[in-house]
Formats: structure tokens, C-alpha cells, sequence
């Protein structure tokens, strides 16, 4: 996460995440699942613009990066955009303000390019992105642990976009622990034509018997060793996901073909990625991917540091 003051208008570019691993451990008490997930955050960034206004209302006004713009929740090949207070950016400047006790409002826009109901963490990103934002535009001064206790009222996912880079994650995903070294990876990601919604895809999961431990994944990225990345890959809802759809198998046909060093889905899906040798590799393969007509294709990068003030 990249963050830009200017004044009191806070921008920031947040990123996109990749599951390099997802083991379900245990159903819990309270309906969620006991996870361990080893994230990378990645290439594409949305950008969110924060800006103090003199009177009480939270505005919001979200798009496509590519010129499409949501018109309550239009439909596109990327997904919906969830409008104003549907929209968990909204929600979370909300509930920052309510938490620090104040009235203030704020124009807040968001120039969306990370695919929506993909398993990527856009919109949990996004707000975390917001929380940070309204912290400096407000001048609250949340501590980072304050912040982190509040993203994880709102979404599993969205501590780990205040700490970034890459990180193993436990409990519902809230429970972050930073890996200090991560080699930089390459990889391709499609997002096919229809999206999976999270809680449908837990509800069909079952917890694994032997779980998959992340020691191996985490030994490889600490010492460099792309390959050895991409034979521990591992995400234990991906057999659930492709009963609800056969895109996942029809994706994952397509990317055995082409020389990855491995590929599997990302989150919940419906995301599916492979990582590559290179970014050039990565660029050549999203190419002929994209000729396939299987949905939106990038290629991305990993990011190691994340959440750099400017």
C-alpha cells in the first residue's frame, strides 16, 4: 500500500492478493472457519482519494480504471461495483468516524482495477486503504494495532492489507504474522466470466484431515527458491469452489499447458493463477491466455514492502 498526503487529501494505491496457500483447519463456533494462509500482495492496485469536506456526509464515487462506472451495481466483465453505503469503503470510513466519535464528512473516489468476487481482496483492500486514508485525513491518530482491531470487525481479510508484503495468516485470516523475506514473484491471473461468492464456497468446504503445513511455502520464500514456491502451492477450497462451477477446472486445464511452475485458485475464487519464471514469462503467457478468451487476464508481481508513506 503506497500512501500520498497532500494537505489534508490522502491517496493511496492498494494492492490485489494472491493465496500461495489456504488450509481450512476447523469449522468454529462462531459459523466462520479456522484458517492458515500464506498471502502475497500483488499487482494490480486500485486507487483511493480521501478528502475531508466541512460538512457531515460520506460520499463515494466508484469506477473502473478503464472508464466504466457503476450505475448501482451495473454489471461488467470484472465484476459489480457495490454503490455508496453498500460498498465496504463506505462502511469503513463510517465506522471509523463512529468509533472516533466524531461527525466529519468526506469525499472519498475509488478507481477500481482489482476484479471483484475473485478471491484477489479487492474489496478488502479497498478498506483498508479507506481506514488509513480517513486516519490521516481526519487526523484521528489510530495507532496501527487500533486500526488492525477495526479492520478485522469489518472483513477477514483486511488486517493483512495494513501490514502488506507477505504474511502468514490465522484464526479467521485476522491473525497476521509478517514474513520478513519473500522473493519477488511473477505470475498470471484470469478471472473467468462469473465471480463465486465467499460465504457459498465455505459453506460447501469441509476442514481438511491432514492439513497442508505452511513451513515448506514459507522456507521457499525466505530463501529465493521460485521453483520450490510453485510446488507448494496449495488452496484447500479449490475442490470445493469447482463444484460450483466448472470454470475452475477448465482454468486449470488451460494453465496446465502452459509451463508454470505452478497454479491453483486464489481465496475463494473464482481467481485462478499460475506463477511463472519471469515477468516476461508471466507477460507471454497472459498473452496467449488472453487469445483463449477465458475471462480478464493480467500479469502481476509481488510486492515485498507495502504501506510506504509519502
Amino acid at each position: 500500500m503506497y500512501v500520498r498526503q497532500i494537505g489534508p487529501r490522502v491517496i493511496v494505491q492498494t494492492p490485489a492478493k494472491l493465496n500461495l496457500l489456504l488450509e481450512v483447519l476447523a469449522r468454529r463456533a462462531d459459523g466462520y472457519h479456522e484458517l492458515e494462509t500464506v498471502m502475497q500482495a500483488i499487482s494490480p492496485c486500485d486507487t483511493l482519494e480521501f478528502a475531508p469536506t466541512a460538512g457531515t456526509e460520506i460520499t463515494l464515487a466508484c469506477r473502473w480504471g478503464w472508464g466504466l462506472v457503476s450505475q448501482g451495481g451495473e454489471a461488467s466483465a470484472f465484476g459489480d461495483l457495490p454503490v455508496a453505503e453498500k460498498n465496504i469503503v463506505w462502511r469503513a470510513v463510517a465506522k471509523l468516524r463512529e468509533r472516533a466519535g466524531i461527525t466529519r464528512g468526506a469525499a472519498i473516489s475509488l478507481v477500481k482495477r482489482i476484479p471483484s468476487a475473485a478471491g484477489l481482496g479487492g474489496a478488502s483492500s479497498d478498506a483498508a486503504a479507506a481506514l488509513m486514508a480517513a486516519n490521516l485525513g481526519w487526523r484521528l491518530g489510530f495507532s496501527r494495532e487500533q486500526l488492525a482491531a477495526l479492520a478485522a470487525e469489518i472483513g477477514s481479510d483486511v488486517p493483512f492489507f495494513l501490514t502488506g508484503g507477505a504474511a502468514i495468516c490465522r484464526g479467521r485470516g485476522e491473525r497476521i504474522e509478517p514474513l520478513s523475506r519473500s522473493v519477488r514473484l511473477a505470475a498470471v491471473v484470469v478471472r473467468p466470466p462469473v465471480g463465486l461468492a465467499t460465504p457459498e464456497v465455505f459453506r460447501h468446504c469441509r476442514p481438511a484431515d491432514e492439513p497442508v503445513p505452511a513451513a515448506p511455502l514459507c522456507r521457499a520464500l525466505a530463501t529465493g527458491q521460485v521453483a520450490e514456491v510453485g510446488k507448494n502451492l496449495h488452496n484447500r477450497l479449490e475442490e470445493f469452489a469447482a463444484r460450483l462451477t466448472p470454470w475452475i477446472g477448465r482454468l486449470r486445464n488451460e494453465f496446465a499447458r502452459q509451463g508454470t511452475l505452478g497454479h491453483q485458485m486464489t481465496g475463494s475464487g473464482s481467481s485462478y493463477f499460475g506463477l511463472c519464471h519471469s515477468a516476461r514469462q508471466a507477460r507471454r503467457v497472459a498473452s496467449r491466455l488472453r487469445a483463449r478468451r477465458i475471462g480478464v487476464v493480467f500479469a502481476a508481481t509481488s510486492a515485498i514492502t507495502n504501506n510506504h508513506l509519502e
